[in-house]
């Protein structure tokens, strides 16, 4: 089952808030992973919808912009107040608005399904750019939706972290930092250029799946976004434990789970 986004998410939802209003005591790796006070956010409902609009079309990519729509508006009216930023909350709520030009990292928090559903990169940059475009028009929250779901293909097709590096390199983002180099200066940020490459190095610089969420969320910041990007790279790549993966499923609903089940056959 791909658990890896909506494991991050859920890991990191309660860090999210307190990292936003300023505070510095979350960078550590050592926390406990699951809390009562961990939830699920819009990261895993849009992540959720993305799969649902991806099953809706049969595999005719012509018919993605719409099924997203559909798919967007159904699935986030049933989770009014789970994290949406305004204009997703508006654009979820309308019946027509349009894209509203975001480069926010809802984008790529959404994306990894389009990893599993393209047959190549070509076509996971394709899926990609269709599920973004009906909301993150800005090329920023293109190409950070993008760049995530190409993890996660090149992680599902067995690239090495070498691999992985050099094409994100090459094609989306200079990963010239380290995470030690930048943890004590990383603040919040929710646009994807601050916060995709940051969450692929959490992944490229881990020792297992466990390990690529601990890094993402020391790193303060977004810390429910960067956990479930870090995490839907580290889902192919490693593999969820057992105990971790069972942990995330009790806060999931019947609703949520029929259509990751749906998505994973």
């Amino acid at each position: 089952m791909i658990l890896g986004a909506i494991l991050g998410d859920i890991v990191g939802s309660r860090f999210e808030m307190e990292n936003y209003h300023g505070a510095t005591h979350n960078k550590t790796k050592e926390f406990d992973l699951f809390t009562k006070d961990c939830r699920f956010t819009d990261d895993t409902v849009m992540t959720v919808a993305v799969m649902k609009a991806l099953l809706d079309c049969g595999g005719d990519w012509n018919q993605l912009e719409a099924s997203t729509i559909r798919a967007f508006r159904e699935i986030g009216r049933l989770y009014p107040d789970c994290g949406y930023s305004y204009m997703t909350k508006q654009w979820i709520l309308s019946d027509d608005m349009g894209p509203y030009n975001s480069c926010g990292n809802g984008s790529a928090m959404r994306s990894s399904p389009c990893g599993y559903a393209g047959i190549n990169i070509e076509e996971v940059e394709l899926l990609a750019r269709k599920v973004t475009e009906v909301t993150h028009s800005h090329p920023e929250g293109t190409k950070g939706a993008q760049a995530a779901a190409v993890c996660v293909y090149l992680a599902r097709k067995g690239e090495s972290k070498d691999r992985i590096r050099a094409y994100i390199n090459e094609h989306y983002y200079p990963l010239d930092f380290t995470l030690d180099g930048i943890r004590d200066s990383y603040g919040f940020g929710r646009v994807c250029q601050d916060t995709v490459p940051q969450a692929i190095e959490a992944f490229l610089e881990s020792t297992g799946f466990e390990d690529a969420i601990r890094n993402a969320i020391s790193l303060g910041g977004d810390s429910d976004t960067l956990a479930a990007i870090a995490g839907s790279i580290a889902d192919p790549y490693y593999g969820i434990p057992e105990n971790l993966r069972a942990q995330a499923l009790t806060f999931l609903n019947p609703h949520l789970m029929e259509i990751i089940q749906a998505f994973d056959m």
